[in-house]
């Protein structure tokens, strides 16, 4: 959806809850994409989270909106193993992280997740190598592939790379790769009180920036 998720959110969860036939009180746990991403949907997810959760007295789980990117590309190719996940951030630039495969299948973290100009993204120093994924390979294409030439990063004009890679660079963070992502946690106890549940900006500077025309700049 482009917009109106406010208004929408709280009735799709009572149609999933009405579909599975179970309350918020059956469930273990709330899981929800803590960010970086959209501030307005960063926000969306942790109020949602910290209001339905406070509800029903459940702990919550955050998960990486950027990991959850990587669980998806790992969930849509099996063959890949180190991920490059960078999101258009705006303000020309991108929320970036590298991940890998680990033997439980989960998307593991190798490093910090960043902000930062697409020319300053860069691999862990043992890789020489990963597969990109994420939008913004799309909105800086030239500058991420000038930065990362030993990244994989598919060129949907061109129909030379296969359409399970190129459908990488198109993901958003999915529900069901953030529930798999906090399964362990879940299973664990390994829980928040709803009240902690904070989101993960990344970018300190959040000050509008006026583009030419006169209209503020989006944050992101």
């Amino acid at each position: 959806m482009e917009r109106g998720h406010a208004e929408r959110i709280l009735p799709m969860i009572d149609d999933l809850l009405t579909e599975a036939g179970i309350t918020l009180q059956d469930l273990d746990a709330i899981a929800f994409g803590r960010g970086p991403g959209s501030f307005t949907g960063v926000r969306l997810a942790v109020t949602v989270t910290q209001g339905l959760a406070f509800g029903a007295n459940l702990g919550v789980a955050p998960v990486s909106d950027l990991r959850a990117v990587a669980q998806r590309a790992f969930r849509q190719d099996s063959t890949l193993t180190r991920v490059l996940v960078c999101n258009d951030a705006r303000m020309s630039e991108v929320y970036w992280a590298c991940f890998e495969r680990g033997g439980d299948g989960l998307a593991r973290l190798e490093g910090e997740e960043q902000v930062s100009k697409p020319a300053d993204v860069k691999l862990p120093p043992t890789w020489s190598t990963a597969t990109a994924a994420g939008r913004g390979f799309i909105a800086y294409a030239d500058a991420l592939r000038a930065a990362l030439p030993t990244v994989v990063v598919t060129s949907p004009t061109t129909g030379v790379d296969t359409p399970v890679t190129e459908g990488l660079l198109h993901l958003l963070p999915h529900a069901i790769d953030i529930a798999r992502l906090s399964a362990p946690d879940v299973a664990a106890g390994r829980l928040i009180a709803p009240e902690a549940a904070t989101p993960i900006y990344l970018r300190d500077n959040v000050a509008h920036v006026a583009k030419p025309s006169g209209q503020a700049g989006e944050r992101g």
